[in-house]
């Protein structure tokens, strides 16, 4: 990843500098542009060694799909994903569809951004511990490297129904980018869809699409995501969450890449590789009539387990001092360090939520004691002893308190602006929005 040359066009300009920084610490050298006009002179009077654009949807003067068609005009081989607000993001995908490599929608980790660049600009051959971007893969266990050399078959064969099983926050969505990333179809578009997170209603239209008026609300065409995807990969995250009225049209596309929009007089069909995931046990599910045996037996194919964090051994002590780095990075602080008694409760620990459980540790101890040594004290109670258990909930419960009061009050300082209360605060506003979930303040 290092001496990739970046274009970042986004008129946000804490964002910018927070992105400059942290790609810079991977090695890339860094080019901005505040407007579309600005990135298309940048693109024309400059030296032609951009590698990759990344490219804000809305942009003041032109916006980003003007701006993406003018790129392709003056350089139609060069890269371009696009960014887009929370919302935007059907106009990011239609945006894939007319050139763009693919998107990202804000706010985003900065892994996620690294595994785009990497996924964009990959070219066969490395394997996946070569590789930085694939942090919740890294590690040094046999359950890794043997996780690596199977993604890496399976992403050159030919099999386009790919099921991925394991616990939640093992790295699902870190295995289904590779899989597209390693395979011949990473020139097309990578679609991301959580069956959870759709309403029932609309999950049809979304991956079919719909004809202009086939139910309430359609006052337009709606292209879906498999037509989307097509060419390229297709991941359907908690698969087991697809309602069954779904289920039967999902296989009838999975059986013959055939398909039929919602109000639509014609099928339609898509040349996809459908990569599914869940953390449930699907066959359990078919016992109980949750689940469609014939989908199950379609997806269960070609299988990848994905091993939990607990049975990865000293993979856990490497990526905690990864993820240390990258979010000292992000926050332009002192990464934290660990003393030897809390390594040896990392080590110990039975991490039920995986690598998303180790990175949100990081992340809160990094946000909270930026430079410290880390004694197994400061770690949540269920981390250590019964002796320090209830020393640390207290800490903790006063450290998030403390945090809480300082963001409120930043916040009612700036009457809920949040980029005045992120510029008080002396975070970004990404970094703000994220402290917003976690502590569940609205504003």
């Amino acid at each position: 990843m290092s001496d990739i040359h970046v274009l970042i066009v986004d008129d946000e300009e804490a964002l910018v500098r927070s992105l400059s920084y942290a790609l810079r610490a991977e090695g890339m050298r860094i080019s901005t542009a505040g407007s579309g006009e600005a990135a298309l002179e940048r693109v024309t009077g400059g030296p032609a060694d951009i590698d990759i654009v990344l490219l804000d949807l809305g942009l003041p003067g032109i916006d980003g799909l003007a701006t993406l068609d003018g790129l392709r005009a003056l350089q139609p081989g060069l890269p371009v994903i696009m960014i887009s607000a929370h919302g935007d993001t059907r106009a990011a995908v239609q945006a894939v569809k007319g050139g763009a490599t693919d998107y990202l929608t804000k706010p985003f980790e900065l892994d996620d951004l690294l595994a785009t660049i990497a996924s964009t600009l990959a070219t066969p051959g490395p394997g996946l511990d070569d590789k930085p971007v694939d942090a919740g893969l890294h590690g040094q266990s046999l359950a890794m490297s043997t996780l690596s050399a199977a993604v890496q078959r399976i992403a050159r064969s030919s099999a386009t129904r790919i099921l991925l099983l394991g616990e939640s926050g093992t790295g699902k969505t870190l295995v289904a980018q590779a899989l597209h990333a390693h395979s011949s179809r990473v020139a097309h578009a990578f679609i991301e869809v959580n069956c959870a997170a759709l309403p029932e209603q609309l999950i049809e239209a979304e991956l079919f699409g719909s004809e202009k008026g086939a139910y309430t609300g359609a006052h337009q065409k709606r292209v879906g995501l498999v037509s989307q995807a097509d060419g390229g990969t297709l991941f359907l995250d908690e698969i087991g969450e697809l309602p069954l009225a779904l289920q039967a049209k999902l296989l009838h596309f999975l059986e013959n890449g055939s398909y039929r929009a919602v109000g639509a007089n014609r099928a339609s069909s898509a040349d996809v590789r459908v990569v599914a995931a869940t953390n449930r046990d699907l066959a359990e599910d078919v016992r109980l009539g949750r689940f469609r045996e014939d989908l199950f037996y379609r997806l269960n194919v070609i299988t990848v387990d994905i091993p939990p964090l607990r049975e990865r051994g000293d993979d856990v002590l490497l990526l905690a001092e990864y993820f240390a780095r990258r979010q000292a990075l992000e926050e332009g602080v002192e990464a934290i360090r660990f003393e030897a008694d809390c390594l040896a409760a990392l080590r110990a620990h039975r991490w039920p939520g995986n690598v998303r459980e180790l990175k949100n540790l990081i992340e809160r101890l990094t946000i909270l004691s930026p430079g410290r040594a880390i004694s197994a004290a400061l770690l949540p109670a269920p981390m250590h002893g019964p002796e320090l258990a209830s020393e640390a909930q207290a800490l903790g419960d006063q450290l998030e308190r403390a945090e809480r009061e300082l963001v409120s009050d930043a916040l009612s300082r700036a009457a809920g602006h949040k980029g005045l209360a992120a510029h008080l605060l002396g975070i970004s506003r990404h970094a703000l929005k994220r402290r917003l979930q976690r502590l569940g303040i609205e504003r």
